[in-house]
């Protein structure tokens, strides 16, 4: 009987040593399965309490109801880690367990027979002080009619500090709270003297990694009960998501095994942010800062605009397992356009939350550029957009590698006589291509003279009579060209069929002379 206790024993012994070899080491990051968020709601909406940045109360108002939608706002809590990250890529636990509470504002089918499988979670811009959600005003008619599920999750300080100035009853729960206040750093946001806060930012891996799991998890109560999520993207115009895909994607897994994202739209390069509140973010010259050997699709988007700007982390796309990676760099797209800024909130709800300037979706500026000009609404970035979430579906459900592109023809790049090589209409050479660069009417210029935002603004300048007479002779011949490039691009999957119909039908009904 000792003898089969002993021996019991000592197969406990070696179980317990095989799970800590196979288990991460705390130099590796945290352990698996994520956790899933809890979630309260859809918080009640009335006449004085909804949710910012609901769709009926920004200045471009979306009906989704009429559209087969519904939108609702959710709280979601847990307790999250706040991490160091060490130049070797190393991930340590430095605080555990900090309790947090935010909010997503999620738009789904009102029918989940129409979802698609494919939920979108976007990390909001937070330069005003609210979610703003680019991604959305870029492609949301695209999201619409595939079915996707889209999620807005609050994230940035600034933009939970407007949450709470906007309706301070509604709001009230909501909290990221530094779980070591009395920390002081050097290196707060634009560095500085040493400084403590209420907030950690550092908070924020954790919490998408659990609202991830909530989404996939699909638990009765939850905000998609009755949706089978079966892929789950990330997107953002910033470092928050950069750094999560570098850091944290490794080690966030579901009970399954499985990443809790499965692909990934990246908006441009931007820098690796810091991992929390008192880390210095990488770096420029960092090696993480050009990611590799991710085990999920990664699609990066970069516009024209930024090419010149963001030339030294080019890289050659692959399709190794370990490493799936498409570069896309957009002949005539700009940095922003006017497609990113519709969905704006009303200028009443932008002064409850302290906004210096009461923007406007037609200018949301406070200085013109030079020449005086109204926002590009030329869709070029909305159809590259739409395509690369049809071919990273694709990639993800069925194996089918999305196209290649070739890179925006640059001379002298990475040097200060960098330019972009044009063709004879002022567009760039090279690139993802669309029929308004191939078929042109305009020079689509991707920057303009002026302070603040200008460099990043496109315009678009037309034609002449005399050129567009010269180069297409009739409207008809012009529609005709257009319809050609259409076809080859969609065959190509560089445009989907739905906006190949639209482009399409946009030439044939618009003369030539004023088409855009």
């Amino acid at each position: 009987m000792m003898r089969m206790v002993e021996r019991g024993w000592w197969m406990v012994v070696v179980l317990l040593l095989v799970a800590c070899a196979t288990l991460p080491a705390a130099a590796q990051g945290p352990a698996t399965p994520t956790p899933v968020a809890a979630v309260t709601g859809p918080v009640a909406v009335t006449a004085d309490s909804y949710p910012l940045m609901s769709s009926d109360t920004l200045q471009t108002v979306l009906d989704l109801p009429k559209l087969g939608y519904i939108e609702e706002e959710f709280f979601v809590s847990g307790r999250a880690n706040v991490y160091d990250w060490a130049a070797d890529g190393r991930l340590t636990v430095r605080t555990s367990n900090a309790p947090y509470t935010t909010r997503i504002l999620l738009r789904r089918p009102a029918d989940p027979r129409r979802f698609s499988g494919n939920a979108v979670v976007e990390i909001a811009n937070s330069a005003r002080r609210f979610d703003f959600n680019f991604t959305w005003g870029v492609s949301h008619g695209s999201f619409l009619e595939q079915g996707d599920v889209f999620v807005v999750l609050t994230l940035a300080q600034p933009n939970l500090e407007g949450l709470k100035l906007f309706n301070p009853a509604r709001y009230a729960p909501l909290s990221m709270a530094n779980p070591t206040p009395e920390e002081a750093c050097v290196v707060g946001r634009g560095g500085g003297p040493p400084q403590t806060s209420t907030f950690e930012d550092g908070l924020q891996w954790d919490i998408l990694s659990q609202v991830g799991a909530l989404l996939k998890a699909a638990r009765p109560g939850g905000p998609l009960a009755g949706f089978d999520v079966q892929r789950l993207y990330m997107t953002a115009y910033d470092g928050i998501m950069a750094t999560y895909m570098a850091a944290i994607h490794p080690h966030a897994r579901l009970a399954n095994g499985r990443p809790v994202y499965d692909g990934y739209i990246q908006h441009r390069h931007p820098p690796l942010a810091r991992i929390r509140r008192c880390a210095p973010a990488p770096a420029a010259a960092d090696p993480r800062q050009t990611l590799r050997n991710l085990d999920v699709p990664l699609i990066r988007i970069v516009p024209e605009t930024d090419v010149l700007t963001l030339y030294r982390f080019r890289r050659d796309d692959s399709d190794a397992p370990g490493d799936r990676y498409r570069l896309y760099e957009v002949a005539g797209g700009s940095h922003a356009d006017g497609w990113f800024y519709p969905f704006q909130p009303s200028v009443a709800d932008l002064k409850k939350i302290g906004s210096a300037y009461p923007y406007l979706a037609s200018w949301p500026f406070h200085n013109q550029c030079e020449p005086e000009m109204l926002l590009m609404k030329t869709p070029i970035n909305t159809y590259v957009l739409d395509a690369a979430y049809a071919n990273l579906t694709r990639w993800i459900r069925e194996g089918a590698a999305p196209p290649r592109a070739e890179r925006i023809r640059v001379e002298n790049g990475g040097t200060p006589q960098a330019r972009v090589v044009r063709d004879q209409f002022g567009n760039a050479r090279g690139g993802v291509r669309t029929p308004y660069v191939d078929v042109p009417v305009a020079t689509y210029h991707t920057t303009s003279k002026g302070e603040t935002f200008c460099p990043e603004l496109g315009r678009t300048e037309p034609f002449d009579w005399a050129r567009l007479n010269a180069l297409y002779g009739t409207p008809q011949k012009y529609a005709a060209r257009v319809a050609d490039s259409v076809d080859r691009l969609v065959r190509e999957r560089w445009l989907t069929e739905s906006d190949g119909r639209k482009i399409k039908a946009e030439a044939a009904t618009v003369p030539v002379s004023s088409s855009h």
